[in-house]
């Protein structure tokens, strides 16, 4: 462990991006918040910044435990941080609308049978006549 390390690195060391490389393009990209604004990647990470992450559809807000610059397994680089417990709220919300919202969407199953193609191509006739 180290007393000073640069917010891409720790991101890296952390399992949040798989490369140095992508933690600095999403950096770059605005899409990391330190403290509630936007950094540069050279900032130095302290204990106790609270650190807004996307994973996937969501957004993590996490609170830095401690620092490394060492990527290390799993159970080691989630000792580094500590997920807010609004954060976690506002994810498990989230995920239950986007839940809720699929249930009524059912993808159709199998092929059209002869009518169900008849009318497929009548109604792609009448779209390109117009």
């Amino acid at each position: 462990m180290s007393d000073q390390v640069r917010i891409d690195k720790w991101l890296w060391a952390a399992r949040f991006f798989k490369t140095r490389g992508m933690a600095k393009k999403a950096i770059e990209g605005g899409k990391i918040q330190y403290n509630g604004s936007k950094v540069k990647t050279s900032k130095t990470v302290e204990v106790g910044a609270l650190i807004e992450v996307p994973q996937g559809w969501d957004r993590l807000v996490v609170e830095v435990l401690a620092l490394s610059d060492q990527r290390r397994g799993a159970p080691q680089a989630q000792a580094l941080y500590q997920e807010t417990q609004e954060s976690r709220a506002r994810r498990e919300r989230e995920a239950e609308v986007r839940r809720l919202g699929n249930q009524g969407m059912s993808p159709p199953v199998g092929r059209p049978d002869k009518k169900q193609r008849r009318s497929i191509h009548r109604f792609q006739r009448q779209d390109s006549e117009s």
